[in-house]
């Protein structure tokens, strides 16, 4: 009887063991949101909460940074929100959430005319500088979210706003590779406000009509070439052949001519190393921010050497800015890649888009 009772003893407790062992190591498994080209963060759903991880919110950073979006931490939809990049603004606007923002350091710099309204009519308040922004306002606001923008994430401002509970997440869009994986941040911003499936929608179109666009101009058997960028002192810069501003070009299927370097930031080159190699080039994009043929040639001689300038076929976004002056393109170009690539086309290959008109980019008059 005894050697029974301990035979049981002994099942009852193997039994408590491996049910402890079995609810310790049981996981919960959440739900991966699919993105298709970005990689710089991730959402993943867990029914009750969802877990928002930034991977690279600058560039080389070593550490990624995971948020909780819960009724306990930061609790969504969002009803006020500062954000620190005007990058940020076309999401905010596309999702039909921009009444959500109340607060911006560089309003001036902000170029869309809707939420220009709303910085007119007092609903946006000015918060200075991205590096040191007004605490006292910001803490006046008091947001609960501010979506930062950092090179390397030491911003003092930033700090004081956390101790004070207001949470901060960085956004990475501008560190992507391609422009449509930085047009997918809008999938960011669709999580902050549950409109998971309205971002879904926004991008898909936005996806869709730039893959027609280039395949469109993937038929196209002549390649005017392309250079691009202007000189700083005595040191011209460029885009890389891996670069962003580079796949666009290669996507409206021009030449450019730098299109087989590869690296990150920009080339640099002397001005007889580009002159050598583009003083014939068809077209030259982006000269930097000199706003006419005029300025460009006082600015530095050598450039009306080139065929492109005396052929009048220099095209920049510079003159294309809002009523503070704000160039559009540094706003909206990130999460409209689809309308930088038409500008393009249109540029390079007119006879393929006759009824589009330019978005962005402006002949230099």
């Amino acid at each position: 009887m005894k050697k029974a009772l301990l035979f049981i003893l002994l099942i009852i407790i193997v039994s408590c063991k491996n049910e402890k062992k079995t609810a310790t190591t049981k996981k919960i498994i959440g739900k991966t949101i699919p993105l298709k080209y970005a990689k710089g963060f991730t959402i993943t759903d867990f029914d009750n909460y969802k877990i928002l991880e930034i991977k690279s919110p600058w560039p080389n950073a070593e550490e990624s940074y995971k948020y909780i979006l819960s009724d306990s931490n930061i609790k969504t939809p969002i009803e006020k929100i500062v954000v620190t990049s005007t990058t940020h603004i076309p999401s905010l606007e596309l999702l039909s959430v921009e009444q959500a923002l109340v607060g911006f350091p560089g309003t001036n710099y902000i170029s869309s005319e809707k939420t220009r309204q709303r910085i007119d009519d007092g609903f946006v308040r000015e918060l200075g500088k991205n590096e040191g922004i007004n605490t006292e306002v910001l803490l006046e606001l008091n947001p609960d979210l501010v979506v930062a923008f950092g090179v390397d994430g030491t911003n003092k401002t930033l700090e004081t706003a956390k101790k004070a509970n207001i949470p901060v997440i960085y956004n990475g869009d501008w560190v992507e590779n391609s422009p449509l994986a930085k047009a997918e941040w809008i999938k960011f911003f669709g999580v902050l406000f549950n409109k998971e499936k309205k971002a879904d929608s926004i991008f898909n179109k936005i996806e869709n009509d730039y893959l027609k666009a280039k395949q469109l101009a993937s038929k196209v058997k002549n390649q005017p070439t392309i250079l691009s960028g202007a000189m700083h002192k005595d040191i011209w810069y460029l885009p890389h052949g891996t670069s962003t501003e580079a796949q666009f070009l290669n996507d409206a299927n021009v030449n450019y001519l730098w299109s087989d370097t590869t690296g990150k930031g920009s080339l640099a080159l002397s001005f007889e190393a580009v002159f050598a190699k583009a003083k014939d080039a068809d077209l030259w994009l982006s000269p930097s921010n000199y706003p006419s043929l005029e300025a460009l040639g006082k600015a530095n001689s050598h450039y009306t050497k080139f065929n492109a300038f005396q052929n009048k076929t220099i095209f920049s976004f510079t003159n294309t800015t809002g009523k503070t002056g704000g160039v559009l393109y540094y706003e909206l170009g990130m999460a409209r890649p689809d309308l930088v690539l038409k500008d393009i086309i249109k540029i390079c290959h007119p006879e393929l888009l006759p009824d589009y008109v330019p978005f962005f980019f402006k002949p230099l008059q």
